[in-house]
Parts: C-alpha cells; sequence; structure tokens
C-alpha cells in the first residue's frame, strides 16, 4: 500500500481513537480504547497523562503496523485540560487535570475581581497555576502544556501547540500566537515552561516513537477539528456537536477579537485555525448539557433502556402534550451562563406520559441549540442560513427533527457521528498538499441526509417565547451558583 495514508489520533473527554484516512476522506481502519478521567471528589477531574500516551502510541504503532506506511499524522485533542511534566524524564509530575475541572473557582474569582482577568475554570491558565503551586518541580526542567503538546513531546520530543489550542489557555495575547507576559506572571507561569505556538496546518517535526517516524504535519482542537470535518470553513457555515454537552461553532473571518474574552451574547472567540501565519477566527456557544440528559433518562429514571430508545419512545407521540424539559442539570452556559439553573420539568399533567417526558427532553437540547444559533448570530451579525450537526445525538431522527424545527433552519447531519478525526486529518492534507487549501475543506464534508423544518413563522414565534419563559423559571434555582460570573 502506497503512503498516501494519514494517521489521526482524537482524545476526547472519555475516549481515545487512532484512525487512519484516505486521500479522499474515507476512514481504512480505526481502535478506540475508554481513557475516562477520574472524579476524586466532586468537582475534581483527573487523568493518568502517562497511562493515555502509551495509549495512544499503542494504539497508532498497531495501526501503522498493520495498515501504513502513513505519510503524515494529525492530532486532535480535548480542550484546556492541562499536564505538567519533567523535560528530562518525559514523565508528568502530577495527575493532569481535565478542562471541567473547577478546583480553581476561587482562583478564578479572585483574579476577575481583582485583576478584570476574565478567566474561567475550565481554561488552562488557573490549572497551570495550582499544579505548578502544589507540585515539587525544578522549572528549568519542568513543561506545561494542553494535551496536544504532552502528545507531541511524547511522540517526538516536541513541545508545540497552535492558536486553537493556546486560544482556549487564557494565557496568550489576542492573537492567539503569543504567551502574554502579564497574564502569565499574573498566574505564575513561567512562559518557558509553555511550548512554543506554531500553525495548525504545516509541519512539526517526526513522530519517533511511531513505526516510520512520520511526520507531524496538523495539531488542532477537537471543536475546530469538527469544523474542519464538517466542512465549516467559510464564515456563515455553522456546526454544532451534540455529545454530553454541545457547541456550535462559526467561522468570522480574518479579524481577530479585541479582547479574549465572553461577549455580552455569552459566546467566546476562538481562533478556528492558522495556515502560513495567518489566522482565522470564529465564536463559540456552549450548551452544558446534551447527551447526559439523556444519560439522565436512562441510568437515573431508568425510563429508557439506552440513548437509542430515546427516539422510538420519543416518536410514539405527536408532541411533548404540553411537557417543557429545560435541559440544565449543570446550569445553563450561552447565553445566560447561570450556574445555579437547573434540569426543570414544567407542564406535568395527570395525562403526561413516559413518551412524553421523553420528547420533552429531545425538545428542550434542541431549543438549547435553537439558542445558541440565535447568540452566535446576535453576536456575530452573521447570518446562519442551515445547522451542520455530528455528535453522538446527530442520528437520532426526533431530536434532527425537534433542531430543525427550533432553530426553523435546514439541518446537515454528518455521515461520520464524529467528525473531529475527519477534520483533522484533512487538515493533514492540506498540510500534503492533497487539498490546496483550507477554505477547500468547504466542499469535501460528506453529510448523510438533510431534515427540513415544516413549521410557519407564527407558531415558531409562540414556541420560542414559550421556550424563554421556561428558561427564566429554570433560571437562579441555587442563588450562590448564578451569583458566579466568569
Amino acid at each position: 500500500m502506497t503512503a498516501e495514508l494519514t494517521l489521526v489520533i482524537d482524545v476526547g473527554t472519555s475516549s481515545s481513537r487512532a484512525v487512519i484516512l484516505g486521500d479522499d476522506g474515507s476512514i481504512i481502519a480505526q481502535v478506540q480504547t475508554p481513557t475516562p478521567p477520574t472524579t476524586p471528589m466532586p468537582g475534581l477531574v483527573e487523568f493518568d497523562a502517562e497511562h493515555l500516551a502509551i495509549v495512544v502510541i499503542d494504539m497508532a504503532s498497531t495501526l501503522i503496523s498493520s495498515h501504513g506506511p502513513v505519510r503524515s499524522v494529525a492530532i486532535t485533542t480535548q480542550r484546556a485540560s492541562t499536564v505538567i511534566w519533567d523535560a528530562q524524564t518525559s514523565m508528568p509530575l502530577a495527575p493532569a487535570l481535565g478542562w471541567q475541572d473547577l478546583r480553581t473557582i476561587g482562583e478564578c474569582l479572585t483574579a476577575n475581581a481583582e485583576h478584570n482577568a476574565g478567566i474561567a475554570p475550565n481554561q488552562t491558565a488557573t490549572k497551570a497555576q495550582w499544579l505548578l503551586a502544589t507540585t515539587a518541580h525544578e522549572p528549568s526542567r519542568t513543561k506545561v502544556g494542553t494535551l496536544d503538546s504532552w502528545l507531541m513531546w511524547r511522540l517526538g520530543g516536541l513541545h508545540l501547540t497552535d492558536p486553537t489550542q493556546a486560544a482556549i489557555t487564557g494565557l496568550t495575547d489576542t492573537t492567539a500566537t503569543t504567551w502574554d507576559p502579564q497574564r502569565c506572571a499574573l498566574f505564575g507561569v513561567d512562559p518557558t515552561m509553555l511550548p512554543d505556538i506554531v500553525d495548525t496546518v504545516g509541519a512539526r517535526g517526526a513522530a519517533t516513537a511511531l513505526p516510520g517516524a512520520p511526520p507531524i504535519v496538523a495539531s488542532v482542537g477537537d471543536q475546530q477539528a469538527s469544523m474542519a470535518g464538517q466542512g465549516c470553513v467559510v464564515p456563515g457555515r455553522v456546526k454544532m456537536t451534540f455529545g454530553t454537552g454541545g457547541m456550535a461553532d462559526v467561522v468570522t473571518g480574518p479579524l481577530g477579537p479585541t479582547q479574549m474574552r465572553r461577549s455580552d451574547g455569552g459566546t467566546f472567540p476562538i481562533a478556528t485555525s492558522t495556515t502560513a501565519g495567518t489566522t482565522t477566527w470564529g465564536a463559540e456557544a456552549v450548551m452544558l448539557s446534551a447527551g447526559s440528559c439523556v444519560e439522565w433518562l436512562c441510568e437515573d429514571l431508568g425510563i429508557i433502556d439506552s440513548p437509542e430508545e430515546s427516539h422510538v419512545v420519543a416518536s410514539a407521540c405527536d408532541d411533548t402534550g404540553g411537557v417543557t424539559f429545560v435541559p440544565a442539570l449543570m446550569g445553563l452556559g450561552t447565553p445566560q451562563w447561570d450556574f445555579g439553573a437547573r434540569g426543570t420539568l414544567l407542564g406535568l399533567t395527570r395525562g403526561s406520559e413516559r413518551s412524553h417526558v421523553v420528547r420533552a427532553v429531545l425538545d428542550g437540547v434542541a431549543h438549547r441549540g435553537a439558542d445558541l444559533i440565535d447568540a452566535l448570530e446576535s453576536d456575530t451579525g452573521i447570518a446562519i442560513d442551515e445547522v451542520r450537526v455530528d455528535g453522538g445525538m446527530s442520528h437520532n431522527p426526533t431530536f434532527i427533527a425537534a433542531l430543525a424545527r427550533a432553530t426553523r433552519r435546514p439541518v446537515l447531519v454528518s455521515e461520520q457521528v464524529e467528525a473531529t478525526a475527519i477534520g483533522a486529518g484533512r487538515l493533514a492534507q492540506v498540510a500534503d498538499g492533497a487539498v490546496p487549501t483550507v477554505a477547500d475543506l468547504a466542499d469535501l464534508a460528506a453529510v448523510s441526509h438533510e431534515v427540513h423544518p415544516s413549521i410557519e413563522s407564527d407558531v415558531h414565534t409562540r414556541e420560542r417565547d414559550e421556550w424563554r419563559r421556561a428558561v427564566i423559571r429554570a433560571g437562579e434555582w441555587i442563588p450562590e451558583l448564578s451569583a458566579l460570573d466568569f
């Protein structure tokens, strides 16, 4: 087999994959291993970075040995999770902190109150601060990085990251290409410990830990990889990923933000990719509970046996029977950012049935999806004509129909449930010359099918107004948490 293959390393929150792609973007082979974090106490999320590196290298080596050689390697990972290690031994100095870890809420509140830092606990800055303050280390030998930089270190001794990852850390300037000395000093992080920031697309060095030592030519954050995989690389084309939570991302263009913090509409600026020194920017909206609400129906309420059954049960009724569910099991993200909001069931009567509740959960996640689209349009001024989706909920027909209805836009479902590996691989193909430019990825996304809304404007307006009233009732349930503002 000729070396026209791309190896993609794809590390998510709960599992890791190694995937081999052909030049046409098809998956030739893949292997997946659970790599879930641990929660030693409520709010704490840790993982074993050494174990993760071993698993990733083993999976990638096995695939190359079986299906290689490969032309190049791409890496996509969860963002903001933080690793500290010794450069001499290449061993972690402490458990890595996952992006959901909340142990640094106090540090965030202090930095925001005293320095107007605009930092949140799901960013890297206070995680790095905490690790450095609580871990014995020799500064001259200490490295700090996100998962992409940790894996590149273990694959080839490379201490690198890209703007799609760096922009999320809270430690860069507004270009996301340079570490900000003042912000680093504020959080006690020596910039020499941090990785060099390089283009998303471009040669980095050899992955000497893998058979054949193929070059690493792309690394990208998971949501930006999904954007590339779904062809959302031009302004106005939106992708939504519905996993445990939900993310909506849109490209805005070459003009970067004036500040790296949350906007008035509750969205965040993101770097979507950097090629030949030029960064393309975008905006991101966040839903804290999506697929987790369906898991709640299965694992906690026990009213369905599997997430897949939610479609079967919900489709047994024509509507929710007046039941409304607000998916705020962990609070509300964009646009409210109310951490004290809680999941709410409204409109229950003696006639409410299991199917009504299940359908209400799917409809509620769909309406939250519409909230994210509204926020992106409001913050960016870009008209969004369609929605492209991937993630675990994307192949649920009842949910997709509800999303089309709530957004009143066509919904294009990705052929691949998880588009991250495809997107990272496509970016590597840009680096290799198999695809001319990142913009050309807009025409390469594989769509499984489209669902178009069938709802009149006045009906849509009434349903959205009813939804907003329900959200108000779900809000500020725990005032102390609702008062938190990151």
